[in-house]
């Protein structure tokens, strides 16, 4: 039976065969297509400021996929597409990478295993994942929080009041 995956797509270097990161993040759409992880729907790319101490902005989009995948398994099978793009495990976290795959939300729910956690661990707080995941699943609603896609990024982006 298949599920649904709402997954965060993220590059910041120029690949060698690919081209810039805009370039990437297309090519990775059709290597999830590839590796049978087939592509309901892809939000447009935008781009983003890096997080931790990576000097280079982000490109970033989302994209659901539907797969019969149980979510370590699609964990497993997104690794292999990073690597297949270069990308190593190795060092500094947030450091510059040429892909980054996330899995954000499952249609099944919550998630967890020594590996993986379903919903994201941090994706409330990234308008560069629910901006883009916005676009594609607005009423998707988080198993945890209640809220959907659109509520956490209007809680996210909204202006604060200044202090008096």
């Amino acid at each position: 039976m298949s599920a649904y995956y709402l997954i965060a797509l993220g590059s910041n270097v120029r690949h060698p065969g690919h081209g810039n990161p805009r370039s990437v993040l297309a090519a990775a759409l059709t290597a999830l297509d590839r590796a049978g992880l087939e592509v309901v729907s892809a939000s447009q790319i935008t781009d983003s400021a890096p997080v931790g101490p990576s000097q280079r902005r982000y490109a970033n989009s989302a994209a659901i996929i539907t797969s019969g995948l149980a979510p370590d398994a699609l964990l497993f099978r997104l690794r292999q597409i990073e690597q297949d793009f270069g990308r190593t495990r190795r060092g500094q976290r947030w450091r510059a990478r040429v892909l980054d795959l996330d899995i954000i939300l499952w249609s099944g729910g919550s998630f967890a295993s020594p590996r993986l956690l379903i919903p994201h661990i941090a994706y409330r707080d990234r308008d560069f994942v629910l901006g883009p995941a916005a676009l594609i699943a607005p009423h998707w609603r988080d198993p945890i929080a209640g809220l959907t896609i659109k509520q956490l990024q209007t809680r996210l982006t909204r202006p604060r009041p200044t202090p008096r």
